[in-house]
């Protein structure tokens, strides 16, 4: 997926999208095997059948490595969240607490 679409759409909903795609392209690669397990196959069906195995299995490779970068990514945008909510709420709280100990004078 090239950076502008990513930029459009949000992590979360990128990662579910692509497993959707992993999963239909899993069911796919079992249909294809499971008519490559059939013992009555012409040469050339079994040749075309297993390169679209083939294809489905790098599909599927590239897939998950995308995902596990695109969890990654979320990982890391999720820290920075917490990391930034804390940072405010010890500002807040030390502003807080100048504010009461100012106005107790």
């Amino acid at each position: 997926m090239t950076k502008k679409k990513r930029e459009n759409l949000g992590v979360a909903l990128e990662i579910d999208g692509l497993e959707e795609k992993l999963s239909q392209c899993r069911r796919d690669l079992e249909a294809v095997s499971c008519r490559l397990h059939r013992t009555e196959l012409s040469p050339e069906d079994r040749r075309s059948l297993e390169k679209e195995r083939n294809s489905l299995m790098s599909r599927a490779s590239n897939y998950e490595q995308e995902l596990k970068m695109l969890r990654r990514e979320n990982r890391k945008n999720m820290l920075l969240s917490v990391a930034i909510f804390l940072l405010l709420a010890l500002l807040y709280a030390h502003w807080t607490i100048l504010y009461t100990s100012f106005t107790l004078q």
